[in-house]
């Protein structure tokens, strides 16, 4: 086993970026290249990258980007995990509200992913999404936040 560490010496920096997605309305965006993009750009090799969302109704995954029934399945699972008029209390902003901020609560808005060698250091088959839990089309904003050497 061979574990790589920052020597000592070598100048910490860090980046912030942001990027804008337009959904859709339900279902899961591959955001992979854009944000592989935006690491490669800042040119920090070794470090870790947050990506947040900043919204109560969409959240962030990392899972399989190969087999597109995973997708459809996750979507499923949702559904089930957190059906549309199921009786909330919250329901003023429609009956896909409340079921979105369940399924952000289960999903998570932030991610933490390790850079090396200036690619962030995901599996073979793991792609980043952002999860679109409500129906209609929505502007979505995410930050980026890479500190490294």
């Amino acid at each position: 086993m061979r574990i790589e560490t920052v020597s000592e010496g070598e100048i910490t920096r860090q980046s912030s970026g942001r990027l804008g997605i337009d959904t859709r309305g339900q279902g899961l965006t591959e955001i992979t290249d854009a944000v592989a993009a935006w690491v490669s750009g800042t040119g920090i090799r070794r470090g870790l990258l947050t990506v947040f969302c900043r919204h109560t109704s969409a959240s962030l995954l990392i899972q399989e980007n190969a087999d597109p029934d995973v997708r459809r399945d996750l979507l499923t699972a949702f559904d089930r995990l957190a059906p549309r008029n199921a009786g909330y209390v919250h329901s003023t902003e429609g009956p896909d509200d409340m079921p979105a901020h369940i399924r952000t609560v289960i999903s998570g808005v932030s991610l933490s992913i390790p850079v090396m060698e200036g690619r962030m250091s995901l599996g073979a088959w793991q792609g980043i999404y952002l999860a679109e839990h409500r129906d209609r089309p929505h502007r979505r904003d995410l930050t980026f936040h890479l500190i490294g050497a």
